[in-house]
């Protein structure tokens, strides 16, 4: 006891030190890559809404272009005095079906931003899951190390860390 004392911190201080800070590191990492995670899955569940909402327009549209060439037929076979009511309804189908359109194509664009989003969103999450496998192999390493008593192997737990932490930081700029 009186030997350790004048030796300095051991091994075993190191580790102890070591696995505390990397245990902190790796939950704030967790933390983060759980929260990209979930804002990637809420921009892809937006993005799945829009396509859905623009899919409803255009069955929409599709019920307007038919309900039209109903309309067309009925302009062929009408006698000529009821001619003029169905250019009318031809006329207001086809100025439904514009804004129709434009309503369902607006919706695809939300889509495809909201998809953009999600993706690019989770890019830094796979940098952040692999700086935690990094940091969880360090203190894997690290436990073994201290029983061990190897200094290599916290020379390879040091190595781990490292990568971990500089995954941790390229994911912030990912």
């Amino acid at each position: 006891m009186e030997h350790e004392a004048q030796a300095g911190p051991g091994l075993a201080q190191y580790v102890a030190i070591f696995t505390a800070i990397l245990s902190t590191v790796g939950a704030i990492v967790s933390y983060q890559g759980g929260a990209t995670q979930n804002e990637a899955m809420l921009y892809k569940n937006e993005a799945v809404l829009k396509k859905t909402q623009a899919s409803d327009q255009w069955n929409f549209y599709q019920a307007k272009s038919s309900k039209g060439h109903l309309m067309e037929l009925a302009l062929e076979l009408a006698p000529e005095g009821k001619k003029d009511y169905y250019r009318q309804q031809i006329e207001k189908y086809n100025l439904e079906k514009k804004a129709i359109r434009e309503k369902a194509e607006a919706l695809e664009k939300e889509s495809e931003k909201a998809n953009e989003l999600s993706e690019r969103t989770m890019h830094p999450h796979h940098k952040q899951a692999q700086a935690m496998t990094l940091i969880q192999i360090a203190i894997s390493l690290a436990s073994i190390t201290a029983l061990t008593r190897k200094r290599w192997l916290f020379s390879l737990a040091l190595i781990a860390a490292s990568g971990g932490m500089a995954l941790w930081g390229m994911a912030f700029f990912a």
